[in-house]
């Protein structure tokens, strides 16, 4: 029963986060792309908008970009490079740390104006309320996986000799969920709160993040002229 549920849990449930990621994205671009932009409630609320938004979306870009290097590059090719696993480690713990409390701290600044404040409260969807304190926890989650499991209670764990292993194998559907048994629990946590929000992303504010302004690259540029002023028009007169 175990190796079942191990099975649905890693082999099964990220296929359907990531469908319904896919699904709901292609759906919300096609038929709702005019309810993508995200609501901005900064008329009723600034600044703490404007600190928490600057330290959330600068953590969560380098927390991302450290969890595609940590997952897409194998140990071999560090190992190939010279760089010890040691000094890989630590490089990880520092610049994820960083990241993860910027972004930590970011989204409890937002959090706390959404909840403390009433006018932006009443201007905020469910799901507005549900995507702050998933990013919360999953944000803690991570935290204290890198640094707690990773320095104080697993200070052996490598993650890049099973979860990457694993998360690599999801791209070609093979992926052994028994990697995913030596893992310790917080990092467990951690994904399935990853993968939830990959699931139910699409269907909230958050789908914003995937819009570009791509038109921008590609339009001629724009031709501004100053408006003559009165008096000249009555020298030339």
């Amino acid at each position: 029963m175990k190796d079942i549920g191990d099975f649905l849990l890693w082999c099964v449930f990220p296929y359907i986060a990531l469908g319904s990621f896919i699904f709901g994205t292609i759906v919300r671009f096609t038929w709702f792309r005019g309810g993508i932009t995200a609501k901005s409630s900064e008329l009723l609320e600034k600044k703490n908008l404007m600190v928490g938004s600057v330290l959330f979306h600068v953590g969560i870009i380098f927390v991302f970009l450290g969890h595609v290097v940590g997952i897409l590059i194998p140990k071999a090719f560090t190992d190939w490079l010279g760089i010890p696993n040691e000094i890989y480690h630590i490089g990880a713990l520092v610049m994820g740390g960083l990241a993860g409390f910027m972004a930590l701290a970011g989204m409890l600044i937002l959090s706390y104006r959404r909840f403390s404040d009433d006018r932006v409260f009443a201007t905020s969807s469910f799901s507005d309320l549900v995507v702050d304190l998933s990013f919360l926890i999953v944000i803690v989650l991570g935290l204290s996986a890198s640094l707690g499991d990773g320095i104080f209670f697993n200070p052996h764990f490598n993650y890049r000799l099973n979860l990457s292993v694993w998360a690599r194998q999801l791209f070609y559907f093979r992926p052994d969920f028994h990697l995913m048994q030596q893992v310790p629990l917080t990092f467990k946590f951690h994904v399935i709160c990853g993968l939830l929000i990959f699931g139910f992303f699409p269907y909230t504010r958050l789908v914003h993040a995937l819009t570009l302004p791509w038109q921008y690259l590609f339009r001629s540029p724009e031709v501004y002229r100053r408006k003559p002023s009165i008096r000249g028009e009555q020298n030339r007169g």
